[in-house]
């Protein structure tokens, strides 16, 4: 699948000169809601929308989260999924596909067979840890995904722990398995690009690795950060997807999209009392000048300055109105 293909031009009007359209481009996303914001759809959705693409989020399913971890899944009917997916298809000029975590091998089918009907759209695979679920489920989810996702999948993104156990779970070396031998493993369901992200490196670092069986196309080392996060692959692969859909080519687009993750981890947060969370939306916080700014105005308000009710209470949402 082409991995540079440009966005549509507009029209070319009665004059000759050409438009670009500067609408955000459309991108797909299979993925389970997250009520928790960390991770599956609701990080998605932030990070296309903040690296400029329009977002078309199909439900797959739903977790039972909170920030620390993983209690359950429900997953949606199969058919439910395809009539998500088929109506925004046959609507929307999608430019790419990512598919996150969908929740069993019905919908992986569902998914596969939109895929086919549709092979000029290129489609990022991202495979978390699913180390929560139970083993039966996990495997055959596993083994369905390889059969039936991988032979459509453009570049597979993943963690190189789990990437490792998934792909070569045999493995016998004394040394770990670089990003080569992972798509060397992914290759064999025609696979033609791996995204290795978590490679340990010394020095509290790890790599991330763009690679082919044939060589390595890139490489960023970032340190590691002192809190423990989630919501990172999800983060990493929707924007790749993102910024492929707005015809960046493979290698710029993975450079942008590993330097924005490092940016949302940079700004992380937490809300609770589990893990950290990436800002995805970092770029829209208030700089320290504008908070300056904006004390220097609440101190010295004039005419122009609403000021806040005097003993205004928000009521309850029990009140009757």
């Amino acid at each position: 699948m082409a991995l540079t293909s440009s966005p549509p031009a507009s029209p070319t009007p009665a004059d000759g000169t050409e438009q670009v359209s500067a609408d955000p481009v459309c991108v797909l996303t299979f993925n389970a809601c997250d009520p928790c914001g960390a991770s599956g759809l609701t990080a998605d959705i932030t990070t296309i929308a903040s690296v400029g693409g329009h977002p078309l989020a199909v439900v797959t399913g739903t977790y039972v989260r909170d920030t620390n971890r993983i209690f359950d899944h429900h997953r949606l009917d199969d058919d439910w999924v395809n009539e998500q997916a088929r109506a925004v298809l046959e609507d929307l000029p999608v430019r790419a596909i990512k598919v996150g975590f969908v929740g069993s091998p019905e919908i992986l089918s569902t998914i596969a067979e939109i895929s086919s009907d549709y092979p000029e759209i290129p489609i990022i695979s991202y495979m978390p840890d699913l180390s929560w679920w139970e083993d039966d489920l996990q495997d055959q989810y596993l083994d369905a995904f390889q059969e039936l996702v991988l032979p459509q999948t453009s570049v597979l993104v993943g963690n190189h722990g789990t990437l490792w156990r998934w792909l070569l779970p045999d493995w016998t070396n004394s040394r770990p398995p670089t990003a080569r031998d992972l798509a060397r493993a992914a290759q064999e369901k025609d696979v033609p690009y791996v995204l290795v992200t978590g490679i340990p490196l010394p020095d509290q670092h790890v790599d991330n690795v763009l690679a082919s069986p044939e060589t390595v196309l890139g490489s960023s080392k970032f340190e590691l950060f002192d809190g423990s996060f989630v919501g990172a692959g999800d983060t990493l692969s929707a924007a790749l997807t993102a910024l492929l859909a707005t015809g960046n080519d493979l290698g710029a687009a993975t450079d942008e999209a590993l330097e924005y993750l490092d940016r949302c981890l940079d700004h992380g947060f937490r809300p609770g009392m589990g893990h950290f969370l990436p800002d995805r939306m970092f770029w829209a916080q208030p700089d320290a000048e504008e908070d300056e700014a904006s004390d220097a105005d609440t101190a010295a308000p004039n005419a122009l300055t609403p000021q806040p009710l005097e003993g205004f209470v928000m009521p309850p949402h029990d009140t009757k109105h």
